[in-house]
């Protein structure tokens, strides 16, 4: 997994839309089966802001941001079925995305808006999938797209879930605002308290 190393002063941050159960375990069983090292460590989901280094001192706002985003978004059916992968520019292979693509995209872009506390530049174009396979062996990653052909999800999005890296690798939960949900006026309350 590519993240950034932050600086004494940052945190790494995340924006995912989780793959609810049973979905979520039959991913985690494929990317433990086939060696993955993230496959307990990284719970199965859609990024929609991929690791990112912000300024502790910028968490309240960014949070913040995030549930305004959330609030102006409306819940919406996502799919997931499909097996594609990155190589060879990445040794990925995912679930795609068949339904909701052009929701997804919607979020993600808000999330990064030039007047907003998240604004960066994506260094891949923008593909959301769930990935199947990350850092393994071309055996292992074919492995994982012969697997994945027999999963496939349809579930409806009303929430996301913004989440910090711990030291450890494992991604921790900050914020999980409903998608829709009515903002207090000001919308800056402190959101980590």
């Amino acid at each position: 997994m590519d993240v950034p190393a932050p600086s004494p002063t940052q945190c790494v941050l995340g924006v995912t839309i989780a793959l609810p159960e049973p979905w979520a375990t039959r991913v985690r069983g494929v990317r433990v089966a086939v060696g993955d090292p993230h496959g307990n460590a990284i719970p199965p989901h859609v990024t929609l802001l991929p690791p990112t280094a912000v300024e502790k001192t910028a968490l309240n706002a960014v949070a913040a941001h995030v549930i305004r985003v959330a609030a102006r978004s409306v819940p919406f059916t996502l799919r997931v079925a499909g097996v594609g992968t990155f190589r060879p520019v990445s040794p990925v292979v995912f679930l795609g995305v068949a339904e909701g693509g052009p929701a997804i995209d919607a979020l993600q872009q808000d999330l990064r808006a030039a007047d907003g506390p998240l604004n960066r530049d994506l260094r891949f174009p923008f593909h959301p999938h769930v990935t199947l396979a990350h850092e393994v062996d071309d055996a292992a990653l074919d492995q994982a797209a012969r697997a994945g052909q027999d999963i496939a999800a349809t579930f409806v999005v009303d929430r996301i879930h913004l989440q910090r890296l711990a030291p450890d690798g494992s991604w921790a939960a900050l914020a999980t605002p409903a998608l829709g949900a009515a903002v207090h006026p000001g919308g800056t309350a402190d959101p980590l308290a």
